[in-house]
């Protein structure tokens, strides 16, 4: 006698596994932030940093972070979401011991860097998730808007826990308190996340990673220690050499391997590669505000490390309140993304003018302009990177759009950082070249944001 079959319902987007991933993605962010509260006490601790040993430390989780998201993703598409989530979870909790153990420099760096290998395999397994188990466009749509917000309000949020563990506790307690956090995380997840089908394609390239990870630490290395060695030295001009070469081999071996991390080909794509630049280009100006921020409010106006924490919390409004407005708009994304863009750069020529006598108002109007800026486009960019990919390599497209995200976020750690080196110290001055600079280019990738979404080209 024949059993019929029992078919398991396929497990749909619930609201418990949306806060659990969203919760996970939003402190994997907040550590990008966090530290830049701490520059001040850290570069009085007895590790006795240099002023290139304190953007590697926040550098350090951002270049792992970014070179390690698409092979991470790719790996979570091909041997499990949920694992790698898991993976991810204990990776950053191990980063984060090792940084509050840290007796050195060097130590504190390397913990930083296993935070962010955690974080790379967090991100992108938490929006392949919701992608899988958004059973309609709507519920993807809102999980993607919840997921975007959790990473901006990640931002914010780390710089207040930032504050607040350099006000009362020490720069140490901000990496014991991610231990437990983790673990916490590691249970919810366990509880509260499905599991999601398989994809056979998905594939970690393990040459390709070590090319493009390599691309980008020779990049930063250039940025980053230019001030220290001369911008015409042999060792600054050979980095940025290195870089491209390694960035070149990375493209060739995309080309020609049979399986390669990802195609080069796909940026054919005027609108993915229009929406990947906009990425970058909204977190390099965030981030760039992130670090200046904290020196400026603690070195020029005089506020502590939590004071200052809070005083940075008017980013969060216009990342939670503006992607409601801007859905209406889904449908032109161009004018929607430009116009986004366009205010990040204007708040940062404004900030750019602060002093020691400005008033903390207008300063936190300023803040809103960027703030409503990056809400405004960040949703619209996420969806435009996923919608140009297939969706059995979800986990690849949130691998490649926050990539570029985690790209901007580091190099705007390491240009506002040199800019700074490069005045001497002087707060005043060097916040206001180095956001000048930074809204300057910021307007320039709008330009070329919008004349990309203008173009017609082939679909990867």
């Amino acid at each position: 006698m024949s059993t019929p079959a029992l078919t398991a319902a396929a497990p749909k987007l619930g609201r418990a596994t949306l806060l659990a991933v969203c919760a996970c993605v939003m402190v994997a962010q907040s550590m990008v932030a966090a530290i830049n509260l701490l520059i001040p006490q850290l570069s009085s601790s007895a590790l006795h940093p240099s002023a290139s040993e304190i953007m590697w430390t926040v550098d350090a989780y951002v270049l792992a972070f970014a070179g390690l998201l698409i092979p991470a993703g790719a790996a979570a598409d091909r041997y499990g979401r949920k694992g790698a989530l898991l993976t991810g979870l204990a990776l950053f909790a191990a980063g984060a011991m090792t940084s509050a153990l840290a007796a050195s420099s060097g130590v504190l760096i390397a913990g930083r860097a296993v935070c962010g290998v955690g974080a790379a395999l967090i991100t992108p397994s938490t929006m392949s998730i919701l992608v899988h188990l958004g059973d309609t466009p709507l519920r993807r749509a809102r999980a993607m808007a919840a997921w975007t917000l959790a990473i901006g309000v990640g931002g914010a949020f780390g710089n207040l826990a930032g504050g607040l563990a350099g006000q009362f506790l020490g720069w140490r307690a901000l990496f014991w308190l991610m231990v437990p956090l983790a673990a916490v995380l590691a249970g919810c997840v366990a509880y509260a996340v499905p599991r999601t089908g398989r994809s056979a394609r998905g594939n970690p390239d393990p040459l390709g990673t070590l090319l493009v990870t390599a691309a980008l630490f020779a990049l930063l290395f250039g940025i980053i220690e230019g001030p220290t060695y001369g911008w015409t030295s042999l060792r600054i001009l050979g980095a940025f050499a290195l870089g491209a070469l390694l960035a070149a081999a990375f493209a060739r071996h995309g080309l020609r391997s049979p399986a390669p991390l990802f195609d080069p080909r796909v940026f054919r794509a005027p609108r993915l590669s229009a929406a990947a630049l906009g990425l970058a280009t909204g977190f390099f100006g965030l981030f760039s505000l992130f670090f200046v921020n904290s020196q400026y409010l603690q070195g020029l106006k005089g506020y502590g490390p939590a004071l200052a924490g809070l005083a940075i919390m008017p980013v969060s409004a216009g990342m939670a309140l503006a992607p409601r407005f801007a859905a209406r708009w889904h449908a032109t994304p161009r004018p929607v993304i430009t116009t986004g863009l366009a205010l990040i750069g204007a708040g940062l020529l404004a900030v750019s003018t602060a002093g020691a006598h400005t008033p903390y108002g207008l300063y936190v109007v300023w803040l809103l302009v960027i703030s409503f800026g990056t809400g405004i486009c960040m949703p619209a960019l996420t969806i435009g990177v996923l919608e140009a990919l297939p969706p059995h390599t979800a986990g690849l497209g949130s691998g490649l759009g926050t990539s570029a995200r985690e790209l901007g976020a580091a190099l705007g750690v390491a240009v506002t950082g040199t800019v700074l080196a490069a005045d001497g110290g002087d707060y005043g001055a060097g916040m206001s070249s180095a956001l000048r600079v930074v809204g300057v280019v910021v307007l320039v990738c709008t330009v070329l944001v919008w004349s990309g979404y203008g173009r017609r080209g082939q679909q990867p």
